[in-house]
């Protein structure tokens, strides 16, 4: 954990999320600026700074990331959706804890922008 990362926070419970779900190595919550119907963050509790990061230090949360993702996806979603891993500024992260978001719920057009 991160003293100063807001998805820390989220993990630790001191920042309140709308949390959809939740395994031993992740947790999903909705996004507070949603671009589709359904938009949801799925983010390790482990702190790293992107998802390649993760992958490189914990292969099993990794899986877990996407496992949870898919069943997020299937719980709220349409059956078609988009996950996304934004990786450094210019690809617009924001939050530099590894974070996927899952967007379904409407019609997305490629390519993103």
């Amino acid at each position: 954990m991160t003293d100063d990362c807001l998805f820390c926070k989220i993990v630790s419970g001191d920042v309140p999320a709308d949390v959809v779900g939740e395994t031993d190595h992740t947790i999903a919550f909705r996004d507070i600026n949603p671009q589709a119907p359904t938009h949801v963050l799925v983010i390790p509790k482990r702190h790293e700074p992107d998802v390649a990061s993760l992958a490189a230090a914990d292969p099993e949360a990794t899986v877990d990331l996407i496992t949870h993702t898919r069943r997020i996806a299937d719980e709220l979603g349409t059956g078609s959706y988009r996950l996304v891993f934004n990786t450094g500024a210019d690809a617009f992260q924001t939050v530099f804890h590894c974070h996927g978001h899952v967007l379904s719920g409407r019609s997305l057009t490629w390519p993103p922008g």
